[in-house]
């Protein structure tokens, strides 16, 4: 059974949502769309997103368990791949899958990626780094990509 939690974060009400010792959701909302359950694997997700927010934590380290097509899986599978601090387009996403005509199946694969933050789609830009396309909205985007052009506080770093 799904529970979901809800944490107030600097950008905003964060969803976690967890199944089966897995994270399965993780985005903000404008409001709690379902009962409040915490359990220990949501704190520890809302604890490492709050780490992430303060420049602590790059990576999060927590079971993921996101629903999708085949291809959503790999597209989000090459958001991963992003390495903090840069971005890529969607065109070079749709190319490094062997589909180099897809930007906007790509595209429309990271808005429907149910982990913001453990997977990054906040990474991938439109051409010529236009900031298009974040299900969280483009201000939280534009907060995010700044957030990993600061320097990395390794001192406290849970990594």
């Amino acid at each position: 059974m799904e529970r979901f939690a809800y944490y107030q974060t600097d950008l905003g009400v964060l969803e976690v949502g967890c199944a089966g010792g897995a994270v399965t959701h993780l985005r903000w909302v404008e409001e709690p769309a379902h009962a409040h359950e915490p359990t220990p694997l949501s704190d520890e997700a809302a604890e490492q997103v709050r780490q992430y927010l303060a420049g602590e934590r790059r990576t999060f380290e927590l079971p993921p368990a996101p629903a999708g097509t085949d291809f959503q899986r790999a597209v989000w599978r090459a958001l991963t791949a992003i390495p903090y601090g840069q971005t890529r387009t969607y065109g070079e996403i749709a190319q490094a899958l062997g589909r180099p005509g897809a930007a906007r199946a790509v595209g429309a694969a990271a808005g429907r990626n149910p982990l913001w933050l453990m997977i990054p789609c906040h990474r991938c830009v439109g051409k010529g780094g236009a900031l298009t396309g974040y299900a969280g909205g483009l201000w939280r985007k534009e907060k995010l990509l700044a957030l990993e052009k600061r320097p990395f506080n390794a001192d406290k770093s849970m990594l």
